[in-house]
């Protein structure tokens, strides 16, 4: 921030460290004195590092319009941060003795007075409020460019970045002091829009993430190169390829779809199932944006195919703004490309907690809207585990604005509220942004980060292989001779996914991780992902929905399958897991990693440690649609490596449910 006064500036510093034997070290944005009326806050930190004169193209449309987002200073930054650890460490006297939302809204949430001044300068504006939670932490508007240009007083360009057009202020956007000294952070740019969900489809590779009108499911049929039918379960089916590793030819082929009675097979589920063990009483939240319109007729039919119960009356419900409300759909991949992502959300919750209820809260965009779901769920406390299979394309985002955002994860963990954050499906982000960086909010040290697994599940239900999620693929062909060989040497050169993490370039090294990730990887910063569980496509979980084919009208066609992986499965598996933990002990775990890092120091047994295999693993899969075949090689995930112990891949091991349940009993 910066106070400016006339045309003279003056920078002062805005952000304190977080410190206490209990409490993890952060970046927290404190108030600024009251100025005279004649001056202006300067928010620099919300200039993009993107918004270059390189990226430049000019001036935004006239007619369009842009959200924006104030985030305002809590009334005790560090208070609230601390409070945050100290309700989610064992042995700590305030140990699971979490506020409800009024106390916590009363005692760290801006003042009513101060937020209705910012609302009130923005109105005055002629700015469209679009969002104002109980909490008051932040405030959504939208406004054109020459109405948030003189708001702000800045000047708007459009950018080009990660292949898009995207608008942002040219120069630091201001306020007038007595507005900006309550205000920490001003979002005007719309980086937030590349936010996307964190589920690959099985399929060709590399996986498209084109934006273009959805398709109707019917594919032609394509002579394969390598006929190497799918498996129902690992080693069903085996084909004969080129020498590969150690002069090995005999692969065994890709997974068709993990069912619901496999997972929790593997996952040893099994015998509390029948000792009732099933998610009853629970409720797990789920938010993405917009709404599939078939969500429900889908969950069941799907139940009914594999044998599984069907949703209960109520068991099932949401919050979901009406179609005529969705905001920048074009930048947010559309609700087609959301519906997929609810419906993995929403199936694999039900086939590991099958009577966990399910409150699905949708975003009207990928922006605010899914702070404003968010909220929703945390300002009534309507559930105490929320899986979010969605971030950003690294910390691509100013830094101010993920203070702004982490603060909304404080209030979460004082009210015993477990975040759960997919890490990401494109490694460590290098090949979009030029730099290693792991996803946010993934990389908040308030949520608990989840990263993949590759699962090969024997005919017996059994865990037969289990690796770090990260896919190389090299495509075999025919030569002249009609002789099979390797485009590229063995792995290849075509990354298929692979999980998110690595170091935060934002957030300090929480007290947590310290004896646990090793220093010469996080070299005081935050790490992720905390822990792993089954991500990988091609070893994935089949869903079954109604596609929408037009998102004009969210007209959806006929009742499909497809197969689907990414961290957008790890967070939901997971997320199930601790319902079913809270379940049979009669507890709330709320923000699980301190109590995670205590175990694992204390019993790191406790953990399904994912090690480099003995020699490497890959599967062979020939696309339907083209016929495509490749050698697809596991546990190769860009610059993030999978080592004995912690690592930024999966944590510090595998999710399981004698995890899950030592968590929920809080015992170091």
């Amino acid at each position: 921030m910066t106070i400016r006064v006339g045309r003279a500036a003056l920078t002062r510093r805005t952000t304190a460290i977080l410190s206490a034997a209990a409490c993890i070290v952060a970046l927290s944005a404190v108030g600024m004195p009251a100025a005279q009326a004649t001056t202006r806050v300067d928010y620099a930190g919300s200039v993009p590092a993107w918004a270059t004169s390189a990226n430049d193209a000019g001036a935004p449309a006239a007619d369009t319009t842009v959200e924006g987002e104030l985030y305002l200073n809590l009334r005790d930054a560090q208070g609230a941060a601390k409070l945050a650890i100290a309700v989610s460490t064992p042995g700590n006297r305030q140990y699971r003795h979490w506020l409800n939302p009024n106390q916590w809204i009363n005692t760290y949430s801006p003042t009513q007075k101060d937020y209705k001044s910012a609302v009130a300068y923005l109105q005055s504006q002629g700015l469209t409020i679009t969002g104002t939670p109980a909490s008051r932490l932040y405030v959504v508007f939208r406004g054109t460019p020459d109405q948030l240009n003189a708001a702000f007083d800045t000047t708007l360009h459009s950018y080009e970045h990660s292949g898009r057009q995207l608008i942002a202020p040219s120069t630091a956007p201001s306020l007038p002091a007595e507005v900006g000294a309550t205000v920490s952070a001003v979002s005007l740019d719309q980086s937030r829009t590349l936010t996307r969900p964190d589920s690959i489809q099985q399929g060709d590779i590399p996986a498209s993430t084109s934006t273009a009108a959805p398709q109707a499911r019917s594919f032609a049929a394509a002579t394969p190169t390598v006929n190497a039918p799918c498996s129902t379960y690992w080693g069903q089916n085996t084909v004969t390829v080129p020498p590969a590793y150690n002069g090995q030819t005999q692969y065994p082929t890709n997974i068709c779809g993990y069912v619901p009675s496999q997972l929790r097979s593997a996952y040893g589920l099994d015998t509390w199932s029948k000792l009732g063990v099933n998610g009853s009483g629970q409720t797990v939240a789920i938010i993405d944006a917009y709404a599939s319109p078939s969500i429900l007729s889908d969950v069941n039919q799907y139940s009914a195919q594999n044998g599984e119960p069907a949703m209960a009356k109520g068991q099932y419900s949401q919050i979901v703004p009406d179609p005529s409300q969705f905001t920048d759909q074009e930048l947010c991949q559309e609700p087609s490309g959301w519906q997929t992502e609810q419906t993995l959300d929403v199936e694999s919750v039900h086939a590991i907690a099958p009577k966990a209820n399910v409150l699905y809260v949708g975003g009207n965009n990928c922006g605010g809207g899914l702070d404003l779901a968010m909220s929703t769920i945390l300002d009534k406390k309507l559930a105490n585990i929320v899986s979010n299979s969605y971030g950003n394309v690294g910390e691509d985002v100013p830094a101010d604005v993920i203070t702004g955002e982490q603060n909304i994860h404080l209030q979460a963990a004082a009210e015993g509220v477990g975040l759960y954050f997919s890490s990401g499906d494109n490694g460590d982000e290098a090949a979009t942004l030029g730099y290693a960086s792991p996803d946010f909010p993934a990389s908040s040290p308030y949520v608990t980060s989840v990263g993949g697994t590759s699962m090969g599940i024997d005919r017996n239900g059994k865990l037969a292989v289990e690796v770090g999620w990260g896919v190389q693929g090299d495509v075999i062909v025919k030569d002249a001779a009609g002789n099979l060989q390797y485009t590229d040497p063995v792995p290849g050169s075509l990354f298929a996914g692979g999980a998110g993490g690595g170091v935060s370039a934002v957030n300090a090294e929480p007290d947590y991780q310290k004896g646990v990730v090793p220093d010469s990887l996080a070299k005081g910063h935050r790490v992720s992902p905390d822990l792993g569980a089954l991500a990988d496509p091609y070893t994935g979980f089949e869903i079954g929905f109604q596609p929408i084919v037009d998102d004009s009208t969210l007209e959806t066609g006929p009742y499909v399958n497809e197969t689907y992986g990414g961290t957008s499965l790890a967070t939901p598996l997971t997320a199930a897991q601790i319902a079913l933990a809270q379940q049979l002990t009669h507890t709330t775990i709320g923000f699980a990693n301190p109590t995670l890092y205590g175990l694992n120091r204390l019993a790191p047994s406790a953990f399904r440690d994912v090690q480099p295999p003995s020699s490497p693993v890959a599967v062979v899969y020939t696309s339907k649609t083209s016929g495509r075949s490749f050698l697809m090689t596991l546990n190769t995930d860009t610059s993030l490596k999978v080592t004995k112990g912690y690592d930024d891949v999966t944590g510090m091991g595998a999710i399981s449910f004698d995890l899950a349940h030592q968590m929920a009993l809080g015992r170091h």
